[in-house]
């Protein structure tokens, strides 16, 4: 009876072996095009994702696109950036014009199901909706705001959450509905409306824009709970697992201590199992998710380090934005971001 335990545990070794995941429908026309298809916010979000004088971009939801470039062709390089707005990003991803969204969108019920067919593989930033008014309307709170008018971008998260605050509150407001954000930002810095409502990353970018920026405060309130994460449509199951881990390796490499200046240091010299299959040192996770290589992860992150290294490059407190990491730290530092196994 000893060979059937020894079959059975055989058997048990192959179902949890890695196995070499193939590729997608989308992934396959990925591949096949050379070239990784970006959506990101357009004509630019600075911090996020802005075009440099020789028409570069640069930020941090670029370099997400790139880290997953990587993964896909063990290129960086190897992505094409097209600007989106608002408006255009859904249709854009739907009919193939990218690949994926990069573009701070929030993952929502209605956006996840059969009525818009979109996967969120990952949430990349956690965000939350704030308001932003002149200093000099001397308004402390979002509640004091009765009766303002309101610069907003439409068909979006923003435009539902600012009407169901206005109207929980007992509050009256008038929209100003502009689909442009450089529009929108020039109606609000004109004096057009009150009060200019986005995500609150989003509105400390616009705010480095602004003709006067120190004349303007983002409120303490957050009026929702907005969830960014890279979006790709659904049906493709390889480019979801590929989306997923790239992120998952950013936030595994800052909760291990690996960066940008250490990583092939401690590729080396390792003994750690979780680290080593991390790096591709040992085990081949990366061969299970469809990478070019099993040392992916040491790709992206000698590349471009670590989450926390390139939030603080494009978004930290040393830069315009001057954001905190708050949420957007890992969840041993009393942030969100918690990365499942790699094993």
């Amino acid at each position: 009876m000893m060979w059937k335990g020894i079959a059975a545990a055989a058997a048990a070794m192959i179902a949890f072996a890695p196995v070499a995941a193939e590729a997608g429908r989308d992934l396959d026309q990925i591949k096949q095009r050379g070239t990784l298809r970006c959506g990101v916010q357009g004509p630019s979000n600075p911090g996020f994702g802005v075009p440099d004088s020789q028409g570069r971009w640069q930020g941090f939801n670029v370099e997400i696109c790139r880290a997953i470039a990587i993964t896909i062709f063990n290129d960086p390089t190897k992505v094409e950036f097209v600007p989106v707005t608002t408006q255009s990003r859904f249709p854009a991803l739907s009919s193939g014009e990218v690949d994926v969204l990069s573009n701070n969108t929030t993952w929502t019920l209605t956006r996840d199901s059969a009525v818009n067919r979109f996967n969120f593989p990952a949430i990349t930033f956690y965000d939350g909706q704030a308001i932003m008014v002149p200093r000099r309307l001397n308004v402390t709170s979002a509640r004091q705001l009765n009766g303002a008018t309101v610069c907003v971008q439409p068909g979006t998260t923003t435009e539902l959450n600012i009407a169901d605050f206005f109207r929980a509150n007992n509050l009256r407001f008038t929209p100003v509905v502009i689909a442009d954000l450089d529009e929108i930002r020039r109606a609000y810095d004109s004096g057009r409306c009150d009060v200019f409502t986005n995500d609150f990353a989003a509105l400390a970018a616009q705010r480095t824009l602004l003709t006067r920026p120190a004349d303007h405060v983002i409120l303490p309130e957050r009026l929702s709970k907005e969830p960014l994460a890279v979006t790709i449509r659904q049906g493709d199951e390889e480019l979801t697992n590929i989306v997923a881990w790239t992120t998952f390796a950013l936030i595994d490499a800052e909760e291990m201590g690996i960066t940008q200046a250490n990583v092939e240091q401690i590729a080396a010299s390792a003994t750690n199992p979780v680290i080593r299959r991390l790096l591709g040192v040992e085990g081949n996770m990366g061969e299970s998710i469809g990478a070019a290589r099993a040392d992916y992860a040491r790709t992206i992150i000698r590349t471009f380090g670590n989450y926390g290294e390139i939030f603080e490059r494009h978004l930290g407190t040393n830069t315009p934005l001057g954001l905190e990491r708050g949420m957007n730290n890992i969840w041993t530092r009393g942030g969100l971001l918690y990365a499942p196994p790699a094993r």
